[in-house]
């Protein structure tokens, strides 16, 4: 028995060596930590148990028999991230620059089968060169078969995507279908085709960096959601980000302790929104100022900064927040930030998170480029994700909501459960200025004094709808209240709509508006 545990103890050497110490070493002096590392980093002490470490490929094409290794370049299992179960896989660079093969696959395969069946977050760790050419259609295969696996667990169990190297051509497909992208910063890259083909297709020059870095992908194209700065700092975002969302659908919004008083009233809430309708204000210190412990997680931080989404608790309870952000293009909605707020709304909604929404608008982003990026289409995925979602929605105006944008974004029209407005609340088909300018255009155009009269008109305009009064009168608010009395007013909101429960038609699925 004593030789069998030596020769044990030695083959789980072989395996936790991956492709040997001067590999690792190597990836040490980039900055890089080793694939079990970053497990042992991310999981509560001694919770991690792996899972299919002793496989090996089964290739001999080119030469691959002469380059087995146990966990042929991948290591899997689960674990507890802060008490929570977690499955995860995580990509071996030093074996076979991590690719992609048949075996590799199953064994990814085989955690996200059972981060299914038990209802637990997926976690990936992306570290790859990519498909491993020497296996050919197997290695087509086993990206087929993730794709398809990350469908069909999409809003059923948590996906989250940990980018950490490289991760290029169809591997990318698996975190573009995931909930969260996290990035890391000057060290891991995405794209569908790198620079050497495109400069050999297109004749162009591109860095890796500006081509698929995570400034790109979280400034640009909005495919990361979070950007660390090291490896550690990715990890840590990956675990509080944990924090905030359920282990699966079945599951409600998870609910912590807190010694926030619920009915703590902050009296800068008053002071935030300018006299002047023009001016801009911080809309994220207005979130903090209402929201328990003054913490809010924001997601796509650095990605159509005009809308603002994240993750905060009210209550204990974890909420979904959507707001305008009157200081970038006044808080206007365009494609970006339609794109942005539906994938998140969708998201809360899948995992029974309650949305809150702070509005701040005077519209969707006029232009040319809009227009023929098919702001239509976009501004209709943010409306289309509103009306679907069936969690409590809690809604605050604290100043403009003008025309289209006022329905978008989470009005009584949509579903919301309960609508408040500050007394600076405006709520019109449009501005006073651009609203007498069509109505009164002639008469203006005719008038001895056609600026006093437009000044007028305006003031008698404003008088009559730049104030939350004429849509309460006609049940579209339910309370005019207090800047102060926000957070108690939506925490007692959302305590009386912890029953709701209502279920949309039964169909196979809607037809979102892609």
């Amino acid at each position: 028995m004593k030789d069998k545990i030596k020769s044990l103890q030695k083959l789980r050497e072989e395996r936790d060596i991956g492709g040997g110490i001067d590999r690792i070493n190597k990836r040490h002096t980039q900055g890089k930590m080793a694939a079990r590392e970053r497990i042992e980093y991310f999981f509560d002490p001694d919770t991690f148990v792996e899972l299919q470490g002793y496989i090996k490929h089964r290739s001999s094409n080119f030469g691959l028999e002469k380059k087995k290794f146990f966990g042929d370049g991948v290591v899997t299992g689960f674990g507890k991230v802060n008490d929570k179960l977690v499955y995860i896989y995580s990509q071996d660079f030093t074996v076979l620059g991590g690719s992609l093969g048949e075996m590799h696959a199953k064994k990814i395969l085989n955690v996200m089968d059972l981060a299914l069946k038990v209802g637990a977050p997926m976690v990936g760790i992306n570290d790859s060169g990519g498909a491993r050419i020497q296996e050919g259609i197997n290695s087509l295969a086993g990206y087929g078969d993730i794709f398809y696996r990350n469908t069909i667990s999409s809003g059923v169990i948590p996906q989250i995507s940990v980018i950490m190297g490289p991760c290029a051509g169809g591997a990318v497909y698996s975190p573009g279908i995931t909930d969260f992208v996290f990035m890391v910063n000057n060290a891991s890259y995405m794209f569908v085709t790198g620079p050497e083909v495109i400069k050999a297709v297109n004749k162009e020059e591109v860095t890796f960096e500006a081509l698929g870095g995570a400034e790109s992908h979280s400034t640009i194209s909005g495919v990361a959601h979070f950007v660390g700065s090291d490896e550690k700092n990715t990890l840590d975002m990956v675990k509080e980000l944990l924090g905030y969302i359920p282990s699966s659908n079945i599951e409600e919004s998870p609910v912590t302790e807190t010694n926030d008083p619920f009915d703590r009233m902050e009296d800068d809430l008053n002071e935030i929104v300018p006299v002047n309708p023009n001016k801009p204000y911080d809309m994220k210190k207005l979130i903090t100022l209402v929201v328990d412990d003054y913490k809010y997680f924001e997601v796509h931080q650095n990605y159509a900064k005009n809308l603002i989404v994240g993750f905060a608790r009210l209550g204990g309870k974890t909420v979904g927040i959507v707001a305008n952000n009157p200081d970038i293009y006044a808080g206007t909605l365009d494609v970006s930030a339609s794109l942005k707020g539906s994938r998140f709304i969708r998201f809360c909604d899948a995992f029974n998170i309650p949305l809150i929404s702070f509005v701040d608008v005077p519209g969707f982003l006029p232009g040319k480029d809009q227009e023929e990026l098919g702001i239509i289409k976009h501004g209709a995925k943010m409306l289309y994700a509103y009306s679907e979602a069936t969690v409590p929605k809690l809604t605050v105006i604290t100043r403009k909501s003008y025309g289209g944008a006022y329905i978008v974004m989470s009005s009584k029209h949509l579903g919301a459960d309960i609508v408040y407005a500050w007394p600076t609340a405006e709520i019109a088909v449009m501005g006073p200025q651009g609203a007498i300018n069509i109505i009164f255009k002639k008469d203006i155009s005719g008038a001895k004094q056609p600026e006093t009269l437009r000044e007028r008109l305006i003031q008698e305009y404003k008088e009559k709808f730049a104030n939350p009064k004429t849509p309460a009168s006609f049940g579209y608010i339910d309370d005019i209240i207090m800047p102060t009395e926000t957070r108690p007013l939506l925490i007692k909101a959302l305590e009386s709509l912890e029953n709701k429960n209502i279920k949309n038609p039964p169909k196979k699925h809607g037809n979102i508006p892609l």
